[in-house]
């Protein structure tokens, strides 16, 4: 976009927060691009406005297949970007998400490993495989939710080295607007965040996640649970570790108004 043509916005949203009762909104995607390009500080918009939903959920909600196109459109942009040179070069493929474009539930994870790397797909290796069980207890296939990352290409590693190591608040910040986009489309009903680091890049929030699993925050509106990576489970094989993620997916669930049986309410991961 233009200077003059930004100029030109600006002054327009200016003159409607002083004319107007209501201040000038507009959804936490669009904000995020228009950030992370460095076109213009938006902090003048109030925040209380911003999580206000403009429009009732599903009366805009737009067809699977428009979905699909929109993704498709995303994903092509994912898979030619090249802004953190340093990971377009190490890269395999983009690892862009997996899943049911008009999923009601969608889990958010931090970034590819090897293995993602590998076959362009999140959650396919030891982590993503005990995801997949977690999802078939609560009665889910991978094709009915939505899986995705906050970052779309494995961290680089040095040479030699092994294992993963996880994104930098920079990377999370350049590749953060890509999520936003997913997610506006998708609109799922209740998201999950897979990790500390996951909610560092959603919410730009650093805390444990002692203080943050087990009930229920917002994101734009949508209800957010914050529970465990499932590699911290592959790392922390304690039964009440285990059994807290799982109280976490019953309170999805019950927000989804899943039938819960006698037996998922007994299980443990």
């Amino acid at each position: 976009m233009a200077q003059p043509a930004l100029d030109l916005v600006i002054a327009a949203l200016e003159r409607i927060r002083e004319k107007s009762e209501r201040a000038p909104r507009a959804s936490r995607g669009v904000l995020a691009r228009l950030e992370a390009a460095n076109f213009v500080n938006v902090s003048f918009i109030p925040v209380a406005d911003l999580d206000e939903d403009p429009s009732p959920r599903g009366q805009q909600r737009q067809s699977t297949q428009n979905k699909a196109e929109l993704l498709d459109a995303v994903r092509e942009r994912v898979g030619a970007c090249q802004k953190c040179e340093h990971l377009a070069c190490s890269r395999t493929q983009t690892v862009f998400g997996v899943g049911n474009p008009d999923a009601d539930l969608m889990f958010i994870g931090e970034a590819p490993g090897a293995d993602e790397d590998r076959q362009g797909e999140p959650f396919v290796g030891r982590a993503g495989q005990l995801l997949t069980r977690i999802l078939k207890a609560m009665n889910f296939e991978r094709k009915d939710v939505y899986i995705a990352n906050i970052l779309k290409c494995r961290p680089d590693m040095p040479p030699g080295s092994f294992g993963n190591r996880p994104p930098t608040p920079t990377e999370m910040q350049t590749c953060r607007p890509y999520l936003l986009e997913q997610i506006e489309i998708i609109q799922p009903s209740v998201l999950v965040a897979l990790g500390a680091v996951a909610v560092e890049g959603l919410l730009g929030t650093r805390v444990t996640m002692r203080e943050l699993r087990g009930r229920w925050h917002t994101y734009n509106s949508i209800p957010l649970m914050i529970t465990y990576h499932p590699a911290y489970l592959l790392r922390n094989q304690a039964p009440s570790e285990k059994r807290k993620v799982w109280e976490d997916m019953l309170q999805v669930m019950e927000r989804l108004e899943q039938p819960i049986s006698e037996r998922q309410r007994n299980y443990f991961l």
